[in-house]
């Protein structure tokens, strides 16, 4: 397995940061998924703006998207395969010990793993930890990601898939690494930004595709809505089948189905919408 690192591919099992890296010592770094069929990447142009928008958000100089393109191209170059998680690292580098940055400069890290289709439903649990809406990182996708680690961990506990939070204000907000989307009488919701949800790619594509409304949506929503569904890089867009204690219809509903069916043809249409 290859993967780049700081300008060049390396051999995986022989590639090295720093210990003294401040996205290992502090968390301070962000990253992108991408989706990757076939080595063709989907939404990459997307998930370049974004990863620029995070960096600007933890103050981390913009990285140079030509490096970034071109890392990923090489890294899916070197390792074929049928459907891969292609993922950008980007931390604030070699830095002291406790929160200052150093003065080295940005690692930048692309590495691709090998994954499988998604099953077209899922089950999902709430959990009691709660998203800040107003936090410094509020809207940034950032390494410091072990709230994510702990409520997934939970989630595997109870047979499920992923986690959903409420914001601080008992709104719906997203899950551990995916948006939600709730029916409510026939018409499509999802959780606005200001939720403190992340701004998801494939959750801005599916609301622009199916004309979603974003609303703001109490926790308790999803025990009355008629359908729910996740959408992330890797789900696509994914039905719910169990919510906690409740059960859902075992296959898409209408809604949902008709989401599913349009992202797969305007996704398959276009590589980078």
């Amino acid at each position: 397995m290859k993967l780049w690192l700081d300008g060049g591919l390396q051999d995986a099992d022989s590639a090295r940061v720093s210990v003294l890296d401040h996205g290992l010592t502090v968390g301070d770094g962000i990253f992108e998924t991408v989706k990757a069929t076939d080595g063709k990447p989907f939404a990459l142009t997307r998930h370049l703006d974004r990863l620029t928008r995070s960096a600007r958000g933890l103050g981390l100089p913009d990285p140079d998207l030509d490096e970034v393109r071109h890392g990923c191209a090489a890294v899916l170059a070197a390792n074929p395969m049928p459907l891969g998680r292609l993922r950008i690292t980007y931390t604030g580098g070699t830095g002291p010990l406790g929160s200052d940055r150093g003065a080295h400069g940005p690692t930048l890290v692309v590495a691709l793993g090998e994954t499988t289709r998604r099953p077209d439903s899922t089950a999902v649990i709430t959990v009691p930890w709660t998203r800040n809406e107003r936090g410094a990182l509020t809207g940034l996708k950032t390494t410091s990601y072990a709230e994510n680690v702990v409520a997934l961990a939970r989630a595997h506990e109870q047979g499920a898939s992923e986690a959903l939070f409420a914001n601080t204000v008992g709104q719906l907000c997203e899950g551990t690494g995916s948006n939600v989307f709730v029916v409510l009488d026939g018409t499509l919701h999802t959780p606005p930004l200001a939720s403190g949800c992340l701004a998801g790619i494939t959750r801005a594509l599916a609301a622009e595709w199916t004309g979603a409304k974003e609303t703001d949506l109490p926790l308790d929503v999803l025990e009355r809505a008629d359908e729910v569904f996740l959408t992330s890089t890797l789900r696509d867009v994914q039905a719910v089948h169990r919510l906690d204690g409740r059960e859902l219809p075992g296959t898409a509903g209408p809604v949902t189905a008709k989401a599913m069916r349009i992202f797969a043809e305007r996704s398959g249409d276009d590589l980078d919408p």
